[in-house]
C-alpha cells in the first residue's frame, strides 16, 4: 500500500467516528424532547431519565474510542498485511508493547535464515550477512527455488524450474535461460518463460548468440552482470522475440567457467532494481550449485534428520498442534514452511518411511488416545474425539487408528 492510500484510510476512520459522534448528539436531543413533550412526567423522574440517558451514552463513546479491541481493530493482520514486510514487522512489534499477550501459546520458530540447502556452501562472508538482514520475501523467494531444485535430476528440469520460478515469484515478464555449447562458441536458449514459451517445455523459434555478441554474449565474456535500463541506447541489444525497454543478464559459472546466461526482458524502461540483480545473482549460484551436483553425482545435499525444515515440520505438530486442522494439507503445510510441496513429501518420506497423510495422522492417533482415556472427555462421542483431533472422517480415522494401534478406537477406550 502506498503513503496516500494509507493517509485515505486513517480520513475516512476520522469521518465515521465524527459522523457517530454528530448522530449521538441527535440521539440525544431527541431523547431530551421526547420527555419534554411528557406533560405529566415529574422533575425527578425527567432527573432521572437524563442521567440514565446521559451514563449510556457517554459508555458508548469511551467503548468506541478507548478499548483495547479498537485499537487491535486498527492493528489486526488484514491491516498489517496492506504494509510492505518491514513495516508490518515494526507495527507487530508496536501492537505486543502496547497489549502484550498473556497467554502462553506455542511460539512458532521461524526458519534460520542461512539454513536453506546449499546456502552455507554457495554464498561467500558478505552475502551471509546480507542474508542475515534481508526482507523475508527475499529469503523466502530463495527458500522456495532451493527446495524447488532439490527434486530435479537433470539440467533440463533444473533450468525450465528456473525459469518459471523467476517468472512466478519474482513476477516478470519474461525469463530466457542461455547455455553455451560444447565448442564455446555460441549460448544457446535452453530454457524460457514468456512469449518464448508455448505452454510445454519448448522454446518457440531458440536463437543463438555468438560469444561477445549482444548483452548476453559480452555478460557470458566478460562474466559480468548487466542491468540496461533502457536497450534503445545501448547499441548491442539484440532483439529476440519482440523489442523491450529493459534487460537483466547475469553470468552462470561454474567454478569460475562460464556456463550460461540467465537474462530477463521486460517492457518497461528502468524496470530491474537492485534486489531484482541481487536475487539473478544467488539464483545463478543455486543454479550452478545444481548442476555441479547433478554433473558430478554430488549427494552432499541428502536429507538427514537435521534437516531444518524437518525440525520446523516437527515443532508445527508437537507443540503447535497444527494436526488439528482437519482441512491441513501437502500444500498449505509446505507454504508454511516456504518450501516446495515436492521437496516437503520427500522429506517425510524419506525422514519417517511414511507419506505425508500418514504421517499428519499418527499425530492425530495419538492425539485422539490421550483423549479417550481423559476423564475430560468421558462424555464425548468416539466420532467426536475424532473431530477434536483434527479428522473430518470417520472412516479414516477408524482405520487410522488401528493401523497405529492395531484395535479399534472403542476397544482401546475400554481397555483404558
Amino acid at each position: 500500500m502506498d503513503i496516500k492510500k494509507k493517509s485515505g484510510n486513517s480520513t475516512a476512520e476520522e469521518i465515521t467516528r465524527k459522523f457517530i459522534i454528530v448522530c449521538l448528539l441527535f440521539a440525544i436531543i431527541a431523547i431530551i424532547i421526547s420527555i419534554l413533550d411528557r406533560n405529566s412526567i415529574s422533575i425527578s423522574r425527567l432527573y432521572t431519565e437524563l442521567n440514565i440517558w446521559c451514563i449510556l451514552i457517554t459508555s458508548l463513546l469511551f467503548l468506541f474510542f478507548e478499548t483495547k479491541e479498537t485499537s487491535e481493530l486498527l492493528l489486526n493482520d488484514s491491516f498489517i498485511t496492506s504494509f510492505d514486510q518491514h513495516n508490518a514487522l515494526n507495527l507487530q512489534k508496536t501492537k505486543k508493547k502496547v497489549y502484550p499477550k498473556k497467554e502462553n501459546k506455542p511460539t512458532e520458530k521461524s526458519i534460520n535464515r542461512l539454513s536453506i540447502p546449499y546456502i552455507d556452501e554457495v554464498f561467500d562472508e558478505f552475502e551471509d550477512d546480507y542474508l542475515q538482514n534481508a526482507p523475508i520475501q527475499t529469503i523466502a523467494i530463495l527458500s522456495y527455488f532451493a527446495t524447488s531444485l532439490f527434486e530435479k535430476n537433470n539440467v533440463n528440469d533444473v533450468l525450465w524450474d528456473i525459469v518459471e520460478n523467476c517468472i512466478s515469484h519474482l513476477h516478470l515478464e519474461d525469463c530466457v535461460i542461455y547455455m553455451l555449447d560444447k565448442e564455446k562458441e555460441y549460448l544457446i536458449q535452453k530454457a524460457a518463460f514468456g512469449n518464448k514459451n508455448n505452454g510445454e517445455k519448448k522454446i518457440v523459434s531458440p536463437i543463438k548468440i555468438k560469444m561477445g555478441d549482444g548483452i548476453v554474449g559480452n555478460v557470458a565474456k566478460s562474466q559480468r552482470y548487466q542491468r540496461i535500463n533502457d536497450v534503445s541506447k545501448n547499441k548491442a541489444y539484440i532483439v529476440d522475440d519482440e523489442t523491450r525497454m529493459s534487460e537483466l543478464s547475469v553470468p552462470i559459472c561454474i567454478e569460475g567457467n562460464i556456463i550460461g546466461v540467465l537474462d530477463s526482458e521486460h517492457s518497461e524502461k528502468n524496470f530491474f532494481t537492485n534486489d531484482h540483480v541481487f536475487l539473478f545473482h544467488l539464483i545463478a549460484k543455486l543454479t550452478e550449485k545444481k548442476l555441479k551436483q547433478i554433473c558430478g553425482n554430488n549427494t552432499s545435499c541428502n536429507i538427514t534428520n537435521d534437516n531444518t525444515y524437518y525440525k520446523e515440520l516437527e515443532f508445527l505438530m508437537k507443540e503447535a498442534k497444527l494436526y488439528r486442522d482437519p482441512n491441513l494439507g501437502l500444500d498449505s503445510v509446505a507454504h508454511k514452511l516456504k518450501i516446495s510441496s515436492n521437496y516437503l513429501s520427500q522429506l517425510v518420506n524419506k525422514l519417517t518411511g511414511k507419506n505425508f497423510a500418514d504421517y499428519i495422522n499418527t499425530f492425530r492417533v495419538e492425539d485422539a488416545k490421550l483423549k479417550l482415556r481423559n476423564t475430560n472427555f468421558i462424555n464425548y462421542t468416539i466420532v467426536g474425539i475424532a473431530l477434536e483431533s483434527g479428522f473430518n472422517s470417520k472412516s479414516t480415522f477408524y482405520s487410522s487408528f488401528k493401523k497405529v494401534t492395531g484395535i479399534s478406537p472403542s476397544v482401546y477406550r475400554k481397555t483404558g
